[in-house]
This record gives C-alpha cells, structure tokens and sequence, in this order.
C-alpha cells in the first residue's frame, strides 16, 4: 500500500524530473538542431530572443533535473512560458490547440507548481539546506503503522 506523505515527494520529483527533462529538448532543438531542426528551419542568432529563450529552456531545465535553486528557476521560467504564450501563440489564434500553445500553457503552471510545491525528493536544495526534508522520515512511517 503507498503512503501518500512518502510518495507525494517522489512523485514531484519524478514529475520536476520529466518535465524538465522534456524542456531542455526544447532549448537543444532551438540552439543546435537537435533532435529534430528548429521551428522555422533556422538556428537563432546569438543573443537573439529566441536564442535567450533557448538558453533559459537548456540551462533552466537542467537546474530543475538536478533540483538546483528549484523555487527560483521555475519562477523564471513560469514567466518565460507565459510570455512565449502571449507573444508568439496567442496571436495566432484564441484557441490553444489550434495555436500551438497547450504546451507552454502546461509548462507555465507545472513551474508554477513547483515555485508554491517545492522540488519534491531527490535535490540539491535539499542537501543544501534550503527545501526541508520532504515527508515523514521511514521510522516516522513505521512508527505510524503500528
């Protein structure tokens, strides 16, 4: 049986995790072509806004995989999406599906998320003394179930 104050933190991690792992794609994909080529077919010129954007999305997202300065990157990068929404999809169309802006919608709240939540289990923020531990330690758990 899962115990929701132990696997609610491994579940933000993995969820932290994958979504930044997913991002960093993204800034590769507009920095180097990789794994696919760039929206548009052309790399972005250096210190361009869409290369800022690339390298926030590659650097941010590492940080986030590592659970590094979580609170203060997702912040940051929260914004990012939000106006990445507003200035290159919401012109487009009022509908999300139909201007390609589901997903910097989704990215925008789950680094929202993690500003009010925290980076879950398994950072450095941890180790380093700025995020509490998260959950009830194991003998906290054991001590409950008797």
């Amino acid at each position: 049986m899962w115990d929701m104050a132990v696997m609610a933190p491994r579940m933000r991690a993995v969820l932290r995790i994958v979504a930044a792992l997913l991002f960093i794609e993204h800034g590769t994909q507009k920095l180097f072509g990789f794994p696919g080529p760039p929206m548009g077919g052309a790399l972005p010129g250096t210190f361009s806004l869409l290369w800022f954007a690339a390298v926030l999305e590659l650097v941010g997202g590492a940080l986030l995989v590592i659970g590094l300065f979580t609170r203060q990157v997702a912040f940051v990068l929260a914004g990012q999406m939000a106006f990445a929404y507003w200035m290159a999809h919401a012109p487009r169309s009022f509908y999300p599906v139909l201007n390609g802006g589901d997903a910097a919608i989704l990215y925008c709240f789950i680094f929202l998320y993690f500003v009010a939540a925290g980076p879950g289990a398994w950072a450095i923020d941890i180790a380093r003394g700025a995020e509490p531990e998260p959950g009830p330690l194991p003998k906290d758990v054991a001590s409950l179930r008797r």
